[in-house]
């Protein structure tokens, strides 16, 4: 008869356990602190840098409500709608980005990857286009058609031992079928309409107004503190049904309310801003690397997804010649990552 013996860990291993998890956390909160420190500086420059450059103190004298000449109108009427409206769309959809990936355990299942985004975009497009309906109907009907193309990309995918492979593929696919959909509209729009559209659909802050900002607002005021509370299940959850359920989560509830959550989050972000290329792609990836495994990168992906976004369009103004929408610098940062995945993805044999 052979006896089992259970050997517990020895004191040292212990302490080194302990020791490797408090250097993880100390690592992700000053990776966090850098971040922040890095979105007021590029909030700063968004405020100062422009045709005519302001110092810092025209600019506090604007943001704290004096009135300074020609300052006030640049600052406070072109600029800050434009950064606010930066910020919070990247931390939208870098929190969205980073829950579809975490909850499919697949870096290839961002919202716009999946087509998620696409049936935003196509609901922005027909409201602009076709219905002319003003900012607060646009944002209403893209959210409601990207809620819809989620659900209809899960019905489609559900099933067998791979869904979370079998749902990208679907996604992409019901993303290329969307991307004709907006393709016709833009055939059939007015010339106004085109321009417009034609702009949105680049992934643009041209233009942005303090009007659309309250929405935009609320949705990440609301929904990124949902997703923060979850992270922990969100945790459990990439380990699978099973091992998530003896953990004693509720899974089912649980992913319903972070898919929810992150869906929301994106269709409201791309309704204001357009869809701005591969911020939610790369927003948790680049996240993870900066904090180091281990350790829960929600929050860092959104400071990573403002940081993204505010970058980008600093560049697409100032680095060049020709000013670019912000869209057409992250779709350059983001292609070829994507293409290293989908290479990578394929020499492995795919991914579930």
């Amino acid at each position: 008869m052979t006896v089992t013996t259970l050997t517990l860990p020895a004191p040292a291993s212990v302490d080194l356990v302990r020791t490797g998890r408090q250097r993880r956390v100390r690592r992700r909160r000053i990776a966090m602190a850098v971040m922040a420190v890095l979105i007021m500086v590029l909030f700063g420059a968004m405020l100062m840098l422009g045709r005519t450059i302001y110092p810092a103190s025209d600019v506090i004298a604007v943001l704290t409500g004096d009135q300074v000449t020609g300052a006030s109108f640049t600052v406070g009427t072109l600029r800050l709608p434009r950064a606010l409206t930066a910020v919070l769309a990247g931390i939208a959809f870098g929190v969205a980005g980073a829950t579809f990936q975490t909850l499919l355990r697949n870096p290839l299942a961002s919202p716009d990857v999946i087509g998620i985004s696409s049936g935003a975009s196509a609901a922005a497009i027909l409201s602009i286009v076709i219905l002319h309906w003003g900012s607060t109907a646009t944002m209403g009907l893209a959210l409601a058609a990207g809620i819809l193309t989620a659900l209809i990309i899960y019905l489609a995918a559900r099933g067998g031992d791979s869904t979370g492979g079998r749902l990208i593929l679907v996604g992409i696919g019901v993303g290329a079928m969307l991307d004709a959909v907006v393709a016709f509209l833009l055939v059939r729009a007015a010339v106004y309409d085109l321009s417009v559209a034609a702009r949105w659909m680049t992934g643009s802050l041209n233009g942005s107004r303090m009007a659309d900002i309250p929405a935009l607002a609320v949705a990440v005021i609301v929904l990124v503190p949902i997703v923060l509370v979850l992270q922990r299940n969100l945790g459990a959850l990439e380990l699978g049904d099973a091992s998530a359920t003896a953990l004693g989560v509720r899974v089912d509830r649980t992913r319903m309310v972070l898919v929810v959550a992150a869906v929301a989050l994106v269709c409201v972000a791309t309704a204001t801003t357009g869809p701005i290329a591969f911020v939610a792609f790369l927003a948790g990836p680049i996240a993870a690397r900066i904090v180091g495994p281990g350790v829960p990168v929600i929050a860092p992906a959104a400071l990573t997804g403002a940081c993204l976004v505010m970058a980008a369009d600093l560049i697409g103004q100032f680095a060049f010649d020709t000013k670019f929408p912000v869209g057409v610098i992250t779709g350059i940062l983001g292609a070829p990552y994507l293409i290293y995945l989908l290479t990578r993805t394929a020499r492995r044999g795919g991914s579930s």
